[in-house]
């Protein structure tokens, strides 16, 4: 029997791997099972090879717990240590058996699958486990090994009496940890971190009840059996060609992922390649509508089929967290627990590469199915607007495919929007004036009367639409966007003819000064002469004071937010209207206090302005109106 100390270069490397290298200890599991995956991945790649002459079988790892001795078994059919191979994966610390294997086989093993990277993985036993047993054997013809630690830099290494290739790691479970040795919690870990892994797992067995034989009498009893339970799904859909995959296979892999989630994706995108990095994955739409607040942290990210974080901000542009799916990259630098992220060049260029995927992805569903694309727009609108905000490659992509909708349900690309503008909604310089509607039902009204002029009307009515609309009016010099209650609509556009005002300027005046008497301050009063048969008060916002104060709330002060924008509204009089010259010509000055205040609560009412005590002041004034 030999008996030695483990090769450190710090006498307490078991505490700080205990409290300080994992965050989390329940990775152990992760780490252990990945283990065994590359061990049995590297015997594959040797006998494919010719440089292991053996049968490679159908092999898989297995877990067991046993509650009452109070230990785990992780076991594999992988290829197995000598004695030596232990002393020098083991007892060095950090010396990583996955990175020499695959600097000594690099030109053969590079699509091998092998995850190890760090050789720390082994020693996170130890933040659940008192005591680790190590039982191998090696797919040369060597005796098998047995190592033991109690936790301390003092090992035991002797011969072992196993027979089978592959090695079993034994956890003797300490008494702080003993919630691992429930089936539930195991299953669960298996669950989230192995569920994908490329090698099957077993973990307990299953009832299965046979089929029925045809000729059976009628008092037959099925017959059941035993089988392995395997818990994951060695081949997942994003390790495959897309070609090998049908819609339906999508959507099942969907399910796989979200089994509470009763909602079909909308569509799917699926990524693939292999330089200048390596990157695999299934991204999915899922309908989103104008809620900017979701859930986010969905898409879950693989380190060769193993589970690292659903946290993967950096990797993926921001605007595309809002959707779901897995990316699985051996390129992607983590930290030395495995469960975060290096800062990294590569990082970036794999942000980029997936920017421009999503959108030719879009760019081609338009293409084929443009009536598809549209019917699906309001679900996926929010993450393309936000997309167009925040990443500069992918708004340079999105005229292609990013829509405009009319308050008739027609859409219109940008191009397609200038073309269908030029010759009805142009000002005097000649720059098109894209009319908009944030509220349908909340600014009917003006829609009709826009529509009544023949102008075209859209419904932007997404939480970030200022902020778009002036990105793109900073790249667009020859249009602007106007919302259809802003007092910019008249100046703007071309007037069919300028209707001539019944009033004197003596007359306008006076008017002017009866009505600025009743009326707030955040009202600036603007007479102009229009059809007799237009609304006789029309309340209108200043664009820019408008726009920029839904830009402040975007957000509640956090993402866009820029502080309290002031309540700001213009009260637009038609002086040839009879309520204007009723208004002046009332002697009686109550009368004309109700009138103008009557007035201003209905447009007011039209704009949804008018609520709580107001509101309530208005209806009990209509009352006494109509006795």
């Amino acid at each position: 029997m030999a008996t030695g100390k483990i090769n450190v270069s710090v006498e307490n490397i078991f505490p700080l791997i205990k409290k300080f290298l994992y965050s989390d200890h329940e990775i152990f599991l992760r780490e252990l099972v990945s283990n065994g995956t590359d061990a049995t991945l590297k015997l594959k790649h040797l006998i494919s090879i010719g440089e292991a002459k053996v049968e490679y079988g159908n092999p898989i790892i297995e877990v067991k717990v046993d509650k009452e001795g109070k230990k785990i078994h992780i076991i594999d059919q992988g290829l197995g240590m000598t004695a030596d191979e232990v002393e020098k994966y083991i007892n060095q610390v950090a010396f990583s058996g996955a990175e020499e294997f695959l600097d000594k086989y690099k030109d053969s093993a590079k699509d091998s699958g092998i995850i190890g990277h760090f050789g720390l993985g082994f020693y996170s036993a130890f933040m659940v486990a008192e005591k680790v047993e190590i039982i191998t054997k090696s797919y040369k013809d060597e005796p098998a090994a047995h190592w033991t630690c109690d936790g301390s830099p003092e090992f035991t290494l002797e011969p072992a009496d196993k027979t089978s290739r592959g090695t079993e790691i034994i956890l003797h479970i300490a008494e702080d940890s003993l919630e691992f040795l429930e089936d539930s919690k195991i299953s669960g870990l298996l669950n989230k971190y192995n569920k994908f892994m490329p090698i099957p797992i077993k973990f307990g067995t299953r009832t299965e009840t046979l089929p029925k034989p045809e000729d059976a009498p009628e008092d037959y009893v099925n017959e059941t059996v035993e089988t392995d339970n395997i818990i994951n799904n060695p081949n997942p859909a994003w390790t495959k060609q897309p070609s090998e995959l049908s819609d339906e296979d999508y959507k099942s892999f969907y399910r796989e992922l979200y089994p509470m989630q009763f909602e079909e994706p909308l569509f799917n995108i699926h990524l693939n390649v292999d330089y200048p990095f390596n990157l695999t994955g299934i991204l999915y739409f899922p309908k989103l509508g104008n809620d900017m607040q979701i859930q986010k942290d969905k898409i879950q990210l693989y380190q060769n089929q193993v589970y690292v974080t659903d946290n993967v901000e950096g990797i993926v542009p921001e605007f595309l967290t809002m959707l779901k799916g897995v990316i699985d990259s051996p390129d992607i630098p983590l930290n030395v627990s495995r469960s975060g992220l290096q800062a990294d060049g590569a990082v970036k260029k794999i942000s980029n590469y997936i920017t421009r995927k999503v959108a030719d992805k879009l760019k081609a569903l338009f293409n084929e199915n443009r009536a598809d694309f549209e019917a699906k727009w309001n679900d996926i609108k929010i993450v393309l607007e936000y997309g167009m905000l925040s990443e500069d490659k992918f708004y340079e992509k999105a005229g292609a495919f990013v829509l405009y909708p009319t308050v008739d349900d027609k859409y219109f690309t940008l191009d397609e929007l200038k073309e269908n503008l030029k010759e009805n909604q142009t000002d005097k310089d000649g720059k098109l004036v894209v009319l908009y509607a944030g509220n349908k039902d909340a600014q009917h009204s003006y829609i009709e009367a826009a529509k009544e002029k023949g102008y075209e009307v859209l419904l932007l009515d997404s939480p970030i639409i200022s902020h778009l609309i002036q990105k793109i009016e900073g790249d667009n010099s020859d249009l602007t966007f106007v919302r259809v209650d802003s007092d910019h609509v008249d100046n703007l556009i071309k007037k069919e003819e300028n209707a001539i005002s019944k009033l004197s300027d003596d007359e306008k005046a006076a008017l002017k000064t009866s009505l600025e008497a009743y009326i707030p301050k955040a009202y600036t009063v603007q007479l102009e002469a229009m059809d007799s048969q237009a609304a006789p008060f029309i309340i209108t916002q200043p664009e820019f004071m408008r726009r920029m104060k839904e830009m402040s709330q975007t957000g509640g002060g956090g993402m866009f937010g820029m502080g309290n924008m002031p309540e700001m509204y213009n009260l637009v009089v038609n002086t040839n209207s009879d309520l204007a010259s009723n208004i002046l010509n009332t002697e009686d000055k109550t009368h004309q206090e109700h009138l103008v205040k009557q007035a201003l609560d209905l447009a007011k009412l039209s704009q949804n302005l008018l609520k709580g005590e107001a509101l309530t002041a208005f209806v009990k004034r209509s009352f006494e109106m109509i006795k």
